[in-house]
């Protein structure tokens, strides 16, 4: 397995999903199939209820895939892992433990020495601009404040892999935008794999490398788009032709799978 993976970082292998209930069973993931590989930045987008947020789940070991198999560095995914670290759209932060401890306790748990703990939580606060902030705690905080604490948290704990479920999409305009700069700048410094949920279409093509196209329940794989935009990227990157391109190539998929979903 792991010759046949060479460079790809997450493989997802015939994975199905199933969920029985009392009228049935619902078929959330149908056969998906997907490679990742290292240092890449893959965003994935589709109609509400396709399986983009189950995957995710199995891929952070939160979830077992029906049948099928997913792989980290041709491992065999099973259970959580330091490896792989995952922000939520809500928050999850202690909120007993202020945005400086927040941040450490990845490393404390991992038994590092006090002074590297601050030294790494420090980095990654500064990293995501709260360094005012550090000995504040989360109810202090706005809501792209704490999602900010969040990301650095995930950083924190140095993981192989970024999984993030609509990590912005409870936030206003105008922090989403501030925050998906923040995070390309910080993906362009630590070059971690990142696997992006949104429902987002503007999103997708502004952070990713390519987007992942889910079709509706039973959620598999559409289409993947390469996003052939150059980094560095910003806000300003949404003016570009090319961008305008490749959202309505994108959008114009999107939507006729919430189409189907409709009928």
């Amino acid at each position: 397995m792991a010759g046949e993976t060479r460079g790809v970082k997450l493989h997802i292998e015939n994975v199905v999903k199933e969920y029985k209930g009392e009228h049935g069973t619902t078929i959330a993931l149908n056969g998906v199939n997907l490679d990742i590989m290292e240092n890449e930045f893959v965003c994935v987008v589709g109609p509400s209820g396709c399986g983009k947020s189950t995957l995710l789940n199995i891929l952070a070991g939160l979830h077992e895939a029906t049948s099928g198999e997913c792989y980290l560095d041709g491992e065999r995914i099973v259970g959580t892992d330091v490896r792989r670290g995952v922000v939520f759209q809500q928050y999850a932060l202690f909120p007993w433990l202020t945005v400086l401890q927040n941040v450490m306790f990845g490393p404390e748990m991992r038994r590092m020495p006090k002074e590297q703990c601050l030294e790494i939580a420090r980095k990654y606060i500064k990293l995501v601009g709260l360094e005012e902030f550090e000995n504040s705690y989360p109810k202090e905080l706005s809501g792209g404040m704490k999602q900010r604490v969040a990301i650095a948290r995930a950083y924190a704990n140095n993981p192989e892999v970024l999984l993030m479920d609509e990590p912005f999409g409870a936030l206003d305009a105008q922090t989403r935008a501030q925050l998906q700069t923040e995070l390309l700048k910080t993906w362009e410094t630590e070059k971690k794999t990142c696997f992006f949920i949104t429902h987002d279409v503007d999103e997708a093509i502004l952070l990713a490398q390519r987007v992942v196209i889910m079709s509706a329940r039973p959620g598999r794989i559409k289409r993947i788009v390469d996003i052939d935009i150059p980094y560095p990227r910003d806000q300003a990157t949404k003016n570009d032709p090319r961008f305008m391109e490749l959202k309505a190539e994108v959008w114009n998929e999107v939507y006729q799978e919430y189409l189907e979903v409709r009928k």
